[in-house]
């Protein structure tokens, strides 16, 4: 029996990396996944390699209506949605001075509007669903801060509060709703990033993070083992923040 069996969850950012990983370690453990993301061609091969209990839908998670669309797929397809996964986000690495107002707000949009409308798509089908489980994936870059990436900097630490807010509200609909803050973890995104590979030199754990480890956290959060759980910050670090 799977941890995670007649759960429907959508996981946004889906595509490859750490949403990939996700995906793979939901499906493996009995739950249907709707893996979204503006990467098409990884996002097809991704859910045909994950057979039936996956499907790929394209979705921009700036875009409220696009939201709405993927809802009522998740449902037509596999049934109301009892799990989310927001995990999409970018980076634009420039220092304050150098920063143009709309790579500022690029980030911001997607990091942090895409996980404020998954958040408020989802919560009428997981009414329907009978509850729920929310997980937002934020960043040590939301309880520490981390010069020349401002956006990112800031949308983490939105995510971490609007995480709080949403556990207040929807826990009477038996919605629980937690953050995940990862440190470095090798991915498509910080695989060239001398920093990032740099930064895991010093801490206690001194090695990278894998993205089947975040996967392991992200499914005791969607599972009803984490039932009470929510409000919470989850860190995988490998020690970085306790230095």
């Amino acid at each position: 029996m799977g941890r995670v069996d007649g759960k429907n969850v959508i996981v946004t950012g889906g595509a490859r990396g750490m949403g990939a990983a996700f995906a793979r370690r939901l499906v493996a453990d009995g739950a249907t996944v709707v893996i979204s993301d503006v990467l098409v061609d990884d996002g097809v091969a991704l859910a045909a390699e994950l057979g039936d209990a996956a499907t790929f839908l394209p979705l921009d998670v700036t875009d409220e209506s696009a939201w709405h669309d993927a809802v009522t797929f998740a449902e037509k397809v596999f049934g109301p949605v009892s799990g989310l996964v927001n995990n999409a986000g970018i980076v634009h690495v420039d220092p304050i001075e150098r920063l143009a107002e709309a790579d500022f707000r690029k980030v911001i949009d997607v990091n942090q509007v895409g996980v404020f409308l998954g958040m408020k798509a989802v919560l009428g089908s997981m009414r329907r669903a009978g509850g729920g489980s929310i997980v937002n994936i934020s960043s040590i870059g939301g309880i520490i801060a981390f010069s020349n990436i401002l956006g990112y900097t800031a949308s983490k630490w939105a995510v971490r509060g609007m995480t709080k807010t949403a556990a207040q509200e929807f826990a009477a609909d038996n919605i629980r709703v937690n953050s995940v803050h990862p440190g470095v973890v090798v991915t498509e995104m910080t695989a060239d990033s001398a920093r990032s590979q740099g930064m895991s030199g010093n801490q206690p754990i001194r090695r990278a993070g894998r993205p089947e480890e975040l996967a392991n956290l992200v499914l005791f959060l969607i599972s009803d083992e984490s039932s009470f759980s929510t409000g919470s910050e989850f860190v995988a670090d490998g020690g970085y923040t306790c230095l």
